[in-house]
């Protein structure tokens, strides 16, 4: 008993951990990443000043995400990384001179937490949570590159909410691209022999997003990537998070066999 509570004593005392590494085959030269996968604090900014309630909401994460990846991870043996803070903290997925990056009004929130910031504090944040996190990808996938032999794919996990400003949407599933094409043809292709799904394309969000995760990681170095949007209604319990898994593992794993997909390419930018 005194050996079980010693261990939980040093796990409430260790420092908040802002990401989290799932083991895989580096070798398989794909990595996926998950930049609003959770909705942890650290201790000292307790709720930024809102509800419990609002943590529920899609403001705090990407409901779902985190599942979809850790079950497609499993299924293919993949590695992975995933920031562990909720995006009301900071947003991984944000250009460092980005306005959003640190929001003080979300979705009708007001993010109390967040206002007033003093650039003191937004250096903090900056070099605690968001600069590990990208950090850890970018170490990440040079480990798949050169376990590979080339340049690993990129595949970013996210997920929208099924309306949005009292508009419901159709798409079931998005792929987000910039101008590098070689992910989501495939990925089109392969989702499109399902007559039952509404995939969009570019929706619904534009893919082009200067200093996100993917615009460093993807775009600028050359590496094939996408960011894939699943609703949140489909994903929002272990089933359905499992189900979808099932469907995009082997379309990921097929596409990844294509030599082209482990080749350093430069195709520029739409934001440029």
């Amino acid at each position: 008993m005194a050996l079980y509570l010693a261990f939980d004593l040093a796990f409430l005392m260790a420092p908040f951990q802002p990401v989290e590494t799932l083991t895989g085959d580096a070798s398989l030269g794909l990595l996926l990443i998950a930049d609003h996968a959770m909705r942890h604090l650290p201790e000292e900014y307790g709720r930024l000043g809102l509800p419990i309630q609002e943590f529920e909401r899609h403001i705090a994460y990407d409901i779902g995400a985190e599942s979809v990846t850790r079950q497609l991870s499993l299924l293919m043996n993949a590695p992975a990384v995933m920031a562990r803070f909720s995006r009301l903290l900071i947003d991984p997925n944000r250009g460092e001179d980005d306005p959003t990056l640190i929001r003080q009004l979300y979705d009708g929130a007001v993010i109390t937490g967040n206002y007033p910031l003093v650039s003191e504090e937004r250096q903090v944040r900056l070099e605690r949570y968001f600069r590990p996190f990208r950090q850890a990808v970018f170490d990440e996938a040079a480990v798949c590159d050169r376990a590979c032999g080339g340049a690993c794919v990129i595949i970013s996990i996210h997920s929208f909410t099924p309306v949005m400003a009292g508009r419901a949407r159709p798409w079931h599933i998005g792929l987000l691209w910039d101008k590098d094409y070689r992910v989501v043809r495939q990925l089109l292709a392969g989702l499109g022999q399902d007559g039952s799904l509404v995939v969009g394309d570019n929706e619904p969000y534009d893919g082009a997003l200067k200093g996100d995760t993917l615009h460093e990681l993807g775009t600028k170095p050359g590496r094939a990537h996408v960011l894939i949007e699943i609703r949140q209604d489909l994903i929002g319990d272990d089933k359905g998070a499992y189900e979808w898994a099932q469907r995009l593992a082997p379309l990921l794993l097929a596409l990844n066999r294509d030599l082209d997909m482990h080749t350093f390419r430069q195709f520029g930018s739409r934001t440029d």
